[in-house]
């Protein structure tokens, strides 16, 4: 989200350089020449009053906030935090090398699949310590994206944001719309849009990404969160009937989506929105950064996705979080966990945001005073989900999703009767890459 406490927009990395940051083939592959390296000089990374960090924080509001954040630690702990800072995506392109050679002791991370790929190979140390103390300051959805396959703690979430249907206020209240919480409701109500002549559902999938939003979206509440993780996984198979029904309802939805996505960037699909041309957006909260203007921001509002499965209603949401893991070998562990500690307090998250108001507390005791009313509500839906999700491409392996998903959907997207065969390609190139493992 780019908002400020006060409800302005502030600029923020876009969702493409986000989604980036998740790396490619080459994080799984330790691809390229190992540019990340452990903090050096003087033997500092053995001293007991020294954790080194990895920070992927590159762009300059994460990167200022964190500062605050460890400052205040070396003020109360007495133990100084060494930021070793690489470029964001340069981070994620060689973080398998990295974790594998002479790691920091601590390193940003992204919560869910991304952490249990590397707690699984050996290479992060577990945290059930910390969470003895942090446990209380989470809610159980949190709890459930900072565990390894193994059931033990790796992870400290601190900052996350949702991804919901996003409308305007005034457009709602002009034509008596009312927010829908069923599928069937929804249908019915993109038919009303597209005959007051509004465009029922802005999209733009020029960068291949958002279209994985919307599968997501209808997996998880059509089979539920369980199935959604074992098929991002590579545990359940794309040609099962279920894989098949999200397609199907999908199918639905495709005559109310806006034309012309293939040349069109999230962005300048957001503009319809800010224009009121479309009714309704399903992307990222970080879609209030295209309203500029306070009085358009203010209009703005959300709804989670409506429920199609009553088994499951609209208990998944689906909730991109960062924050931190101990490496595999550590100079000051006990330095390590010490940090860890205080990252996972709600007083650690308040400074951080302070400074970056582009996201929400991870946990549920942070304090919301200063936060825009739409931060407030995302918070809120955020805490109160039974189960999160991460977007495709951080619950699943970033070559599949790069190389196999994204372009798989946008042949959907332009020849949704040819599912069948796609589903089957899918499933054989799943096949293939997830062996590699």
């Amino acid at each position: 989200m780019r908002l400020s406490p006060a409800g302005v927009s502030v600029p923020g990395p876009s969702r493409r350089s986000l989604l980036r940051g998740a790396g490619g083939a080459a994080l799984l592959a330790g691809a390229g020449i190992p540019l990340l390296s452990a903090c050096g000089g003087s033997g500092s990374s053995s001293d007991p009053k020294t954790v080194t960090l990895g920070s992927n924080a590159s762009d300059a509001v994460p990167k200022k906030a964190f500062e605050s954040v460890y400052a205040d630690f070396k003020k109360q702990s007495g133990i100084t935090v060494d930021v070793n800072t690489k470029d964001h995506n340069t981070f994620q392109e060689q973080i398998n090398s990295y974790l594998q050679g002479t790691p920091d002791d601590v390193f940003n991370w992204f919560a869910g699949y991304r952490m249990q790929f590397f707690a699984a190979k050996k290479l992060a140390t577990p945290i059930d310590d910390v969470w003895q103390k942090i446990g209380g300051n989470f809610p159980d959805a949190m709890k459930k994206l900072s565990k390894g396959e193994d059931g033990k703690y790796y992870f400290v979430p601190l900052t996350t944001y949702p991804w919901a249907i996003f409308y305007r206020k005034s457009v709602f209240q002009q034509h008596g719309y009312k927010i829908p919480t069923t599928w069937d409701e929804l249908v019915a109500l993109c038919k009303q849009m597209q005959k007051d002549g509004l465009v029922p559902l802005a999209f733009g999938d020029k960068d291949a990404w958002p279209a994985m939003g919307t599968f997501d979206q209808i997996n998880f509440r059509l089979n539920g969160y369980d199935f959604h993780v074992q098929l991002m996984a590579g545990k359940a198979s794309w040609t099962d009937a279920k894989v098949k029904a999200v397609f199907d309802h999908w199918s639905e939805l495709l005559p109310y989506h806006q034309d012309g996505f293939m040349g069109r960037t999230w962005q300048d699909a957001a503009q319809t929105l800010v224009a009121k041309k479309a009714g309704m957006y399903l992307l990222g909260s970080f879609v209030a950064q295209q309203f500029t203007d306070k009085t358009d921001l203010d209009d703005l509002d959300f709804f989670p996705f409506p429920e199609i499965n009553s088994a499951y209603g609209q208990d998944t949401v689906e909730a991109p979080t960062d924050g931190f893991m101990l490496s595999k070998s550590l100079k000051n562990h006990a330095g390590a966990v010490k940090l860890l500690e205080y990252l996972g307090t709600p007083a650690a998250e308040e400074l951080y945001l302070k400074t970056d108001p582009s996201v929400v507390a991870a946990s549920d005791k942070a304090a919301t005073s200063a936060y825009s009313a739409l931060q407030k509500k995302a918070f809120d839906m955020i805490g109160g989900a039974k189960s999160l999700t991460q977007f495709m491409d951080r619950d699943s392996r970033p070559d599949f999703t790069s190389t196999v998903m994204q372009p798989g959907l946008q042949k959907f997207l332009q020849n949704p009767k040819g599912v069948d065969s796609l589903l089957s390609s899918i499933e054989r190139q799943k096949k293939t890459i997830f062996a590699s493992e």
